[in-house]
């Protein structure tokens, strides 16, 4: 299970997350509470391990500036939060090593996330950052195929159940974890990443071995459908 926190704004938020075992961990660019400077996340990025994946985000931004950012700050990918069009998600793609597009919940441009050139396609509330949880079951509407990245509300005490119904690629969490806004809470990290991952492996153990399983285990007691993104559709 990929975890990612995002809206880090802080050396000290960016080093504890990536002690407590996070995957990624997102910088907003965009107009946010949570928003940072080039200057301040570019001297995060020289304190963190290479291995933790660092991403820009992004929200209808010129393209040409989502680029020189990402190069300029040392980033690993970026993130585009807003009603970017393919064509520019695939400009950005070109030149940057990764891209996550984000659709809100229920948008009907769901439905054709597989077309996207970006590497993973994130799911997050109608209102991106206010914390509130939606209806996953919305987030069904993604083909199968695709890397999703669940977000919107999620908490230690949630993100089981949602990874449980979704069954996503990763999560994304970032006022799950705070203790205001852009102030991480160790505790909430420390909770939520194990509760991720706890819920992951117990889907992922439940899960058909694509290479494993014939059709003579269909209807067998105990063998679940794959993980969403193992399906080319």
């Amino acid at each position: 299970m990929f975890v990612k926190i995002c809206g880090i704004t802080s050396e000290d938020d960016a080093l504890l997350a990536t002690a407590l075992g996070a995957d990624a961990l997102g910088f907003v660019f965009a107009p946010s509470r949570r928003q940072v400077n080039a200057e301040t996340v570019r001297d995060i990025l020289k304190r963190l391990p290479r291995e933790v994946i660092t991403i820009g985000v992004f929200r209808n931004e010129r393209r040409e500036r989502v680029v020189d950012l990402a190069a300029r700050v040392g980033l690993h990918g970026v993130q585009l939060h807003g009603e970017e069009p393919l064509s520019e998600v695939r400009w950005i793609r070109e030149r940057v090593q990764f891209v996550v597009q984000a659709f809100n919940a229920g948008d009907p441009a769901l439905a054709t996330a597989a077309n996207s050139p970006a590497d993973i396609i994130l799911v997050d509330s109608p209102s991106p950052g206010s914390g509130k949880v939606f209806d996953w079951r919305l987030a069904e509407g993604v083909p199968g195929g695709v890397r999703l990245l669940l977000a919107g509300g999620l908490t230690a005490d949630n993100v089981g159940d949602a990874i449980k119904l979704v069954r996503p690629w990763g999560v994304d969490v970032s006022s799950g974890v705070e203790v205001s806004p852009g102030r991480k809470d160790a505790r909430k990290l420390h909770r939520f990443i194990e509760s991720a991952r706890d819920a992951g492996e117990a889907v992922a153990d439940r899960a058909i071995d694509l290479t494993a399983v014939d059709d003579a285990s269909n209807g067998v007691p105990g063998v679940d459908r794959p993980w969403d993104w193992q399906l080319d559709q």
